[in-house]
Order: structure tokens, then sequence, then C-alpha cells
């Protein structure tokens, strides 16, 4: 086995004599790239935001941002890494660097203030920089206030050069009212032909590198293939399994949790696939929601409405389905819009594979009928899909925040009749619940103000809501009503035309 080694910056080091539940942040600080730090660690602040060389969407390789205090280094054994300090061109000997296009735009609109969040805001604007086809429809000289200020935005969230502003989600800054970081972002141009990192798009990432970490008795894991990851479960049933770390890398920092094996499956080609077939769509549990996002590039509508609500962006470019379903958490924002799906789960363990509808997967607070040795393989949702969607996300800030109820709705409408209605919830039980009394009091029926009313009582009564910091569970009753009534706002127009 190949000693653990990860290149930062274009510089390979060793990963020993890290602990294997050292995170990215505290790997690069202690050799001194302190432009990333902590602010949350947990991954709500970005500070901590560096650069990943990851397999590409539209070319072979992505420069993806990722919260930095939440993977273990280990887990980016024989991958590459860019810091803040990594994306400036070094001068001649004597001679100051030259500054990064992102980094030119933050110091001249005033992106900057303290600083303390700045390097990771430019990490994430340089991760949206190269995104292929950004520019693909831009037209804005990056030097002229102009030009930015008189071009057409498609809305208030990307700018005339495609910037999506989603891409800096994430990111907090408490000093420049966020204008002069939006500013910044509105103006960077293409990237030049000459641009290392722009280039390096254009050659596929490292391999994943099959790792065997131990330091004290503890050990990070990395298998090849599902079958070894399978039979290392079936060996070591109390081991961690980790795809993006999201959720664990916050049990590390904040509870001090550690774990005597982790097992590592986010680069298992046997769960990273996705495909469509004739009756259903399969989505590989490993495959973070970014991708999965741009793969379908909103052929799943109802997914399309999830993504930007789930989490931030730079959650979202190391998050999974698989993780997301594995913890079991009543208010996970994709057990709703699954159920509403009807999708179910692959389970695959040692002996071989099973099907479990998601509607049955759920057995009480946290828990589920995957067995130990199990993993989630893969998310199956089936065809044709309900043609009148929507999901609503309540909570208190508009992204990046904890759900205090979230409602899916799948709606088969035909001659103005529900001829199928599938309602997900979350954050009304221990667990995500599907809307069964609710559904029948609206299939069958006219869609109609009256049917909806009637619904929206029913669905009101629906779980066991309770009160907690985030919401009332009579305030958790009445949004389950209102997100029906609002539903059927948005929709009846397009249904009836």
């Amino acid at each position: 086995m190949v000693a653990a080694r990860i290149t930062v910056n274009g510089k390979e080091t060793p990963i020993s004599p890290a602990a294997p539940h050292t995170t990215v942040l505290d790997f690069l600080r202690e050799r001194g790239l302190t432009g990333t730090k902590e602010g949350c660690a947990e991954g709500e602040c970005g500070a901590c935001s560096v650069l990943v060389a990851r397999p590409g969407v539209h070319k072979p390789t992505d420069w993806v941002a990722v919260n930095a205090c939440l993977v273990p280094v280990a887990a980016l054994d024989g991958q590459e890494v860019v810091t803040s300090e990594g994306l400036a061109t070094a001068g001649e000997p004597g001679m100051p660097a030259t500054l990064h296009p992102v980094q030119e735009e933050m110091a001249v609109r005033g992106g900057s203030q303290c600083g303390y969040c700045t390097p990771g805001f430019i990490c994430s604007m340089a991760s949206e920089y190269y995104r292929p086809g950004r520019c693909a429809h831009a037209d804005v000289d990056s030097d002229s206030d102009s030009a930015l200020a008189s071009a057409d935005c498609t809305d208030s969230e990307h700018g005339p050069n495609g910037f999506d502003l989603h891409a800096l989600s994430g990111n907090l800054c408490r000093c420049t009212g966020y204008r002069p970081i939006r500013d910044a972002a509105f103006a960077v141009g293409a990237p030049a032909e000459d641009d290392a990192l722009a280039q390096r798009r254009e050659q596929s990432p490292p391999e994943p590198a099959a790792t065997e970490y131990t330091q004290d008795d503890s050990a990070f894991l990395r298998p090849s293939t599902l079958a070894d990851a399978l039979r290392l479960l079936r060996e070591r049933p109390g081991a961690v399994v980790v795809a993006g770390s999201t959720d664990w890398g916050v049990e590390v920092n904040i509870r001090s949790r550690r774990a005597n094996c982790v097992v590592a499956v986010d680069r298992l080609p046997e769960m990273r696939e996705l495909r469509v077939e004739s009756d259903h769509i399969e989505i590989g549990a490993a495959l973070t929601l970014t991708e999965i996002e741009r793969r379908l590039d909103g052929s799943v509508p109802l997914l399309a409405e999830l993504f930007p609500q789930f989490a931030s962006r730079l959650i979202r470019n190391s998050a999974t389905l698989g993780g997301n379903l594995g913890t079991g958490s009543p208010i996970g924002d994709s057990p709703p819009v699954l159920l509403a799906l009807e999708a179910s789960v692959v389970l695959a363990d040692a002996d071989g594979e099973r099907e479990v509808p998601l509607s049955d997967y759920f057995t009480g607070y946290r828990q589920s009928v995957r067995r130990p040795g199990e993993l989630i393989r893969a998310v199956r949702v089936p065809l044709p899909l309900s043609p009148v969607v929507g999901f609503h996300k309540i909570a208190k800030r508009r992204f990046d925040d904890i759900s205090s109820v979230a409602v899916a709705f799948a709606l088969g409408i035909e001659d103005g009749i529900v001829r199928k209605a599938r309602i997900g919830l979350g954050g009304v039980a221990a667990t995500p619940i599907r809307a069964l009394a609710a559904e029948a009091a609206l299939e069958g029926k006219p869609w109609a103000v009256e049917t909806v009313e009637a619904a929206a009582r029913v669905l009101r009564a629906q779980g066991t809501p309770m009160d907690d910091h985030r919401a009332s569970a009579g305030y958790r009753s009445a949004m389950l009503g209102q997100s029906l009534l609002k539903l059927y706002a948005q929709t009846t127009e397009a249904v009836s035309s």
C-alpha cells in the first residue's frame, strides 16, 4: 500500500503523522496555509473553503469548493487541493505575486474588510469562475462598471457574466453587507487561455486511491470496489461509513466523536452512476447533490426545486443522497421529495441486494430497515413523473437553513381531476412520512378550491409535530395546510391551461 499523500498547491506532501480524524482545515493550517480558517467548524460559514479537483460533469475535471473543516484529510489521499494562497501566480524573485482575477476583483471592489472570510469567498468564487459554460451567454467586460450596471441579468441571483450567486451560498461575511462581494462576482470575465487551473480541467482528475491509513490504533479505509467495502463492513460492523462527511465531520468537530474505523464510499464507481431507464431513474448514492443537479439538468422538476434549498452549494458539493437517507433524520430535506416521487432505495451487503420502497425504509427516530453491513447503493425514482410538483421548505432563512417543516407534492391531474396524489412530509414526526390521509382526500376529486381547502384541513392533522426552538407544533400544522393552498395558487393557471 502506497503511503497516503495529498497534493496541495502543486506540491505533494505526506498525510502522516496526522491522525485519521484530522480535518483538511487543521492539516493545512499546521503547514502554514493559514488563509484557510475555522469559523463555525460545522460547514455553515465557508471560511475554510478550498478547491478540490473532482470528476467533471461537462469537462474531465471540475474545480469544486468544499468545506475543509468537515473533510478528513485522509479522504483526499492522492487528490489535488488548491487553497487561496495557491490561486495567485508567483512572481519573479523579489517581485510580488500576481493576483488571481477573483482576488483582483474582490480587492478593487471593496469585497474585503476585516478579511477573515475573504479566502473562503475567494475559493468559492474561483470554483464558479472555472465552471464550464458559465460564460457561454455572457457579454460583459470585467473592467467596465458601466457594462456591469447595464447588462441584462436574467434574475437577481445570476450575473451578466453567468455567475450563479448560489456558488457563494454557505460563505458568511459580517463586514461588507455582501454587495461588494456580489459586484466582484458579477465582474469576473472568462479564464485566460494560459490559465493553468482552467487548462487543468481538460485532464482527468486523480483516480481515487485505495487507502489504508492507520495511526494510533485508528484507521481510515477507502476500498477500491463495492465488494471490498461490503466485506470490510461485514468484518468491522462498528465502522463509521462516510461519503461527503458533512454529517460525521460535525460530530467530530462539535461533539469530539472519534471512530476506530472509518470506511469511505464516496468514490466507489458502483455508487456513482446515474442511469435513465425506460421505467426508472437510478441515482448512485455516492454522487454529490451538485453532480446530480447538473447531470439531471432539470429533468426531474421536483428534485430541481429541492437542490437550491438544500443547505448551501458548499455542502451540496460534498453531500450525497445516500448520506442524507442514511442518517435517518426526520428533518432531512431529500426524504420528503423522494417520498413524493415514490422512490425506493437499493440496499447492498456481502450477500446481495434488495430494493425497499422509501415509504417502508424509516422505522423510528434515526432508525431504518437497513441492517448492519448494508449500504445504500442507489436511489430509484420510477417513471413517468407526475407533472404537477412543488417543494415548500419552511425555515427561518430563505436558504442555507434547517427545515422547520418540509412538504413535497407530486400530483397527476387529468381533465381537472386529481388522478394521483403523493405528499411527503418532514419535520412533523419522528421520521419523514407520507401524508396518506391528505392524498386520499385529493385523489378522484376535482382540482378545485373546495377540494383543496378540505384536503388542507386533513393535511394539518397529519403527523405528530412537536414544539422546539425552531417552531411550535401549532405552527408546523398550520404550515402543512398553507403549503397545499400555496401549491393550488401556484399551479391552478398552469393546470387549467
